[in-house]
């Protein structure tokens, strides 16, 4: 879901809107220690693991929990990227037009790798499938693994999270916006009552 604002209006600022706050920035830092742990443990260490974050906000993620798999496990530079989507969902013309991100692969490649998709939001599931039809252009993972920071429901596609930061039930007028430091100045998850005006495809 697309969430289109007026000019005077940005959907991640918080004053325009009657928003809930579910995930202040503690809780933030803390979902995202615990699923580095969870990664590492699930993986018996991280030899073989690439991160590539899906954009926009799921690249800063992966970069956050590159640095945190690195801290817990002594470890040197976990190779991280991005997985841009655009050219692969299958509702795009459902949808507005959105700006192109950039693809991005580490120099291992994905190859016979253990490949961590990281998302900020988990919903339908088809900009998942987009990545997953996206990452076959790129190699042959020897598995692929899903993280998200948020899972609100609603599946269309049998999809499901390896690594969740939080499941927080939603109706499907409501959105889920995420705020990060890098992107927002602040780190922060919001739900919000979609109203006509700012509800999208």
């Amino acid at each position: 879901m697309v969430v289109s604002t007026s000019p005077t209006r940005d959907a991640h600022d918080a004053s325009a809107f009657d928003d809930k706050v579910i995930l202040n920035s503690d809780d933030v830092r803390r979902a995202l220690t615990r699923i580095a742990h969870e990664i590492i443990e699930r993986n018996r260490g991280i030899g073989d693991l690439v991160l590539l974050g899906i954009p926009s906000r799921g690249v800063e993620l992966a970069a956050r929990l590159s640095v945190e798999i690195e801290r817990i496990a002594a470890v040197g530079p976990v190779p991280t990227g991005s997985l841009d989507v655009s050219d692969f969902r299958d509702d795009a013309h459902l949808r507005p037009p959105r700006s192109h991100g950039n693809t991005h692969v580490p120099d291992c490649g994905v190859e016979g790798r253990t490949v961590v998709l990281v998302d900020d939001v988990l919903f339908s599931g088809r900009t998942v499938r987009a990545a997953l039809t996206a990452l076959d252009a790129l190699g042959r993972p020897g598995a692929v693994q899903l993280v998200a920071l948020v899972d609100r429901g609603h599946r269309e596609l049998p999809i499901r999270a390896d690594f969740v930061g939080k499941n927080i039930p939603t109706s499907l007028r409501e959105d889920v916006l995420v705020c990060l430091v890098e992107t927002d100045g602040h780190d922060e998850v919001r739900v919000r009552m979609l109203t006509s005006e700012s509800a999208g495809a």
